[in-house]
């Protein structure tokens, strides 16, 4: 005697229940490549066919891509070509009964493969909110061809994949993510390292700096140091932008700085010298801003160059009179022949102080959009001008954070203030 009979009914069932297994299967799987070759060989055990494609969206280049495909190392091609392009911008289970005889079947890939398409099933792979995340093809029905009951059928099962292959990126963005904070952190962290970390006191003078960044880490760097031959050099820059590409910027133009005055306490010439290598090194949409100075606490003067760097500003300890000082030339990076002279040279009374900053004081915004201005700031610094230098840096700062009022800090902030005590 045979065996019992098993109706259409027992054998929709247990293709659902496949289904769902597969759906277990592939909530438990992380690693891209096992996962659809999971799809892949799902495909075809529920859908009993000879070959199945996944291909996946590649946002960038607007392709879609089969990264798992039996018989098939490699596929790419646009988003919007053929059969499974179709599929993919309409959102619609595509179902050809005869492959040689659809206009859209591309024959080219049977050629290169030696493998004879027969019949195809083409269902979008959709994400839980119904976008589309990628394609399943499968080929060949091993017992005519694809029917009503096979789209319903892929469909649900592509339903299943796409929410997987979804979640997957969803995990991988997360794990990317993380790993660009930790890198970020560790980039943030060698930054400060590179900062005066304290305030230098040297002869009757102060030097005090401040620093933050708009992301960890930022295009704006301050330097002061003491040299052998009892000067003391300041600088403080801005590279355009913000974020990791500037502040490597920074961090190489603060080397080339500390590394050029080392040996030669000419300014024109160390200046001129840095410009041409950043000029050599920087791409096209990259300069730097940059007031560099040599301090010479013996005579209370102090000699500098600043290229494309301002505005500078000299604060008089018996009035709180501003001046505001000139600028060299461009900024580097721009002109690598510029010849920057004859620096300028500022003498200290008692209580006198040079106040340098970038640019993300005064063009802050409020949400209003105004920025802070520079009348603003020099207002504060008359009214402020006794305070400790610490504490007048801040104190703008203060100032700067209440006129903003929550508005999202959009540039390094950097201040450097050189003292006459």
């Amino acid at each position: 005697m045979g065996g019992p009979m098993v109706n259409e009914e027992d054998e929709r069932v247990a293709d659902l229940l496949k289904v769902l297994e597969i759906s277990r299967q592939l909530a438990a799987t992380t690693d891209l490549v096992e996962l659809l070759g999971k799809i892949e060989q799902a495909a075809l055990d529920v859908l009993e066919c000879e070959r199945a494609t996944v291909c996946v969206y590649d946002r960038e280049t607007d392709e879609l891509f089969a990264r798992v495909a039996t018989g098939i190392t490699e596929l790419r091609f646009p988003a919007g070509q053929g059969i499974a392009g179709e599929c993919f911008r309409t959102g619609k289970v595509i179902n050809v009964p005869d492959a040689y005889a659809d206009q859209r079947f591309n024959r080219a890939i049977d050629q290169q493969t030696g493998f004879r398409t027969r019949n195809m099933l083409t269902c979008p792979l959709l994400s839980h909110k119904q976008q589309p995340v990628g394609v399943l093809q499968v080929l060949n029905k091993t017992d005519g061809a694809f029917d009503a009951w096979d789209e319903d059928l892929a469909q649900t099962f592509s339903a299943q994949c796409g929410v997987a292959f979804e979640r997957h990126n969803l995990l991988n963005e997360f794990a990317q993510k993380q790993k660009l904070e930790r890198e970020l952190n560790m980039a943030r962290h060698i930054q400060e390292g590179l900062l005066p970390t304290s305030a230098l006191c040297q002869g009757g003078f102060e030097l005090v700096g401040w620093n933050k960044p708009a992301d960890q880490t930022g295009g704006d760097f301050f330097d002061y140091q003491s040299l052998d031959n009892g000067l003391i050099s300041v600088a403080i820059a801005d590279v355009t932008g913000h974020g990791m590409g500037p502040a490597l910027v920074a961090a190489e133009c603060s080397a080339l700085l500390r590394a050029t005055f080392s040996f030669s306490p000419q300014l024109a010439v160390g200046v001129n010298s840095v410009n041409r290598l950043l000029s050599a090194r920087l791409p096209d949409d990259r300069f730097v801003t940059l007031f560099f100075g040599l301090l010479d606490p013996a005579k209370n003067e102090l000699s500098y160059i600043s290229a494309g760097h301002g505005p500078l500003i000299m604060v008089r300890g018996e009035s709180g009179e501003i001046e505001k000082l000139g600028v060299h030339g461009p900024p580097m990076g721009i002109a690598p022949d510029w010849p920057y002279e004859a620096p300028n040279h500022i003498h200290f009374n008692s209580g006198d102080f040079l106040f340098l900053l970038t640019d993300g004081f005064f063009e802050s915004p409020n949400l209003a959009r105004e920025q802070f201005g520079m009348t603003r700031l020099q207002e504060l610094l008359q009214s402020s001008y006794q305070l400790p230098s610490a504490d007048l840096i801040h104190h703008v700062y203060a100032n700067l954070l209440r006129y903003c009022e929550g508005a999202k800090q959009e540039d390094d902030l950097t201040a450097v203030m050189v003292k006459k005590l």
